[in-house]
């Protein structure tokens, strides 16, 4: 008697995925709910143009992934959004254009799955979004890269208040200006000033900028 042929191997389709998406820019946001659109397993349950707004629909709708840029206007960043969303055990994927080093390790410290750029392709994008929901991280190549070189040759681990002083020291403002901008004092300037100084090894404020752009620490 002739065995019956083994039936033919059909893979499973991948899994739905629930996705909130947070862009501070209309066209964009419109654009990327357009693409994600025309996705059959994803499902945009909700959009935000603010961090505050993402984290209060995360939280009521439960997604299986916010889709976060970094840059959001007024209000708490999207490393801020991140925090708090990803606290509720919300996956999120950092889609955005900024790959400094400082942004890849803010975003990462905060809880991100994956970090993705915006010139990724569709299929990249798609797959990123299936990798996050089931917590698998995916980073895009130059993103990748940038993680590797930090691991061989770590950079100065700075404080968020550390980063904003150095963006207004490469802004040329000085102590009295720079305690105005941040709401401090000068001496509480001072004292930071001395710790970046020690991280960076320098010894000048022009060092220290020079220092930073070299490295892309840079808010």
């Amino acid at each position: 008697m002739t065995p019956a042929p083994a039936p033919a191997y059909v893979p499973a389709p991948p899994p739905h995925v629930r996705i909130l998406v947070c862009d501070d820019h209309t066209v964009v946001r419109a654009g990327l709910l357009a693409l994600l659109g025309s996705a059959p397993d994803i499902e945009v349950v909700g959009e935000a143009g603010t961090g505050e707004e993402a984290v209060a629909l995360a939280a009521k709708l439960t997604p299986d992934v916010a889709l976060m840029d970094l840059q959001l206007g007024p209000g708490i960043d999207g490393v801020e959004a991140t925090r708090r969303i990803s606290a509720t055990g919300v996956r999120v994927l950092v889609l955005t254009t900024y790959d400094t080093d400082a942004d890849i390790t803010r975003a990462i410290e905060a809880g991100a799955t994956g970090y993705l750029l915006k010139a990724e392709r569709p299929e990249e994008l798609f797959a990123a979004i299936h990798a996050a929901a089931q917590g698998r991280t995916t980073l895009s190549p130059p993103v990748a890269s940038r993680v590797m070189a930090q691991m061989r040759s770590p950079r100065p681990t700075l404080t968020d208040r550390e980063r904003d002083i150095l963006g207004q020291l490469a802004h040329g403002l000085g102590n009295r200006e720079i305690a105005r901008a941040l709401f401090i004092s000068e001496a509480t300037v001072k004292t930071h000033l001395g710790r970046i100084y020690d991280k960076l090894g320098v010894d000048t404020r022009a060092g220290a900028v020079a220092v930073a752009k070299e490295q892309r620490l840079l808010p």
